[in-house]
């Protein structure tokens, strides 16, 4: 019988989703490390009340790796719209805090809502303490709080962590020396995805790491953090953040984005991220070019099928 071969996935947000929905159909081994940065909205909120990590990311990172009913899931994802002290925050939001209550930690209430909701793999956040994000940006200044860092619509010099002496879960360390694949993204590049890379010994363990390592590129730029970037300028960002250059491989859409979309992204000052093909050559980076994207609700997203096939295929790589 043939060993299950073992995925890490890094990031946070909306887009690490997408790539677990695409992986976990598949005989894998999962681990998710998710960021814990976020400091906006219920996350933010519960962060500050009760001084535990945002569940946010961790919330929606089990909805899609779990077995559950439809209704269920809409259930956890149910947001309080009410003039009381409930307003804004999902249900999903409030179990993680309550089980953090019950366990007294938050990832042991993490991992009991796992087993709860039958979730394929497991999910680790990137700390198991309040943290923040700090940005220096282009001209010097410094913005501090993970929601503030794109607001000022500046070009980011690099992003930090306070405290900046993190220790990472043991068992996201194993996760990482155990890995036969780790991917990165998609998300937002410097709040969602290089956070995780700060942690004192992750990204150290990630470069000594023998596994193949996967950027999952955004497919549009996004205002206040990416502006204007191309695909290699995502590579670069994440590289400036780490002792060691690690990526090697970088997955990007083929698909063109219909005129209408690019129109409404466009109001937003945003724009299709651009495959700049020499320049990830001259990095060392394997280019997979594929059709990622499906359209629902006015928006593109990652095709999560597409994206867990093609994270797949490398297993019959070599380099795997």
């Amino acid at each position: 019988m043939t060993d299950r071969k073992k995925v890490v996935a890094i990031g946070g947000g909306t887009g690490l989703p997408a790539v677990l929905r695409g992986l976990k159909k598949y005989p894998v081994d999962i681990t998710a490390i998710v960021t814990v940065a976020d400091d906006g909205g219920s996350s933010g909120k519960l962060r500050n009340e009760l001084q535990i990590p945002p569940p946010g990311d961790i919330r929606n990172v089990l909805v899609s790796l779990s077995d559950i009913e439809p209704m269920f899931e809409q259930l956890l994802q149910h947001r309080f719209k009410t003039d009381s002290g409930l307003n804004g925050h999902s249900l999903g939001n409030l179990l993680i805090a309550a089980l953090t209550s019950i366990t007294g930690d938050f990832v042991k209430g993490v991992r009991e809502l796992s087993r709860i909701l039958n979730v394929h793999g497991q999910v680790l956040p990137a700390a198991d303490q309040m943290i923040a994000l700090g940005a220096v940006m282009s001209d010097g200044s410094i913005v501090e709080g993970e929601s503030h860092i794109p607001e000022v619509n500046k070009r980011i010099e690099r992003v930090f962590l306070k405290p900046a002496d993190i220790q990472p879960l043991p068992e996201s360390v194993r996760a990482i020396r155990d890995a036969d694949l780790i991917t990165f993204g998609p998300g937002s590049l410097y709040t969602s995805v290089i956070p995780n890379l700060l942690v004192p010994e992750l990204a150290d363990e990630i470069a000594r790491s023998k596994a193949r390592k996967v950027y999952v590129c955004n497919v549009m730029t996004q205002k206040g953090e990416t502006d204007h970037f191309t695909a290699s300028e995502h590579i670069k960002a994440i590289h400036r953040h780490v002792a060691h250059p690690f990526i090697d491989t970088i997955i990007v859409n083929s698909r063109p984005i219909k005129v209408d979309l690019l129109k409404r992204y466009a109001a937003e000052e945003s724009e299709p991220v651009q495959i700049d093909w020499e320049q990830l050559n001259d990095l060392g980076i394997d280019v997979i070019h594929a059709p990622l994207i499906k359209t629902a609700g006015g928006v593109v997203r990652h095709d999560e099928e597409v994206v867990g096939r093609m994270l797949m295929s490398l297993f019959t790589e070599k380099k795997v």
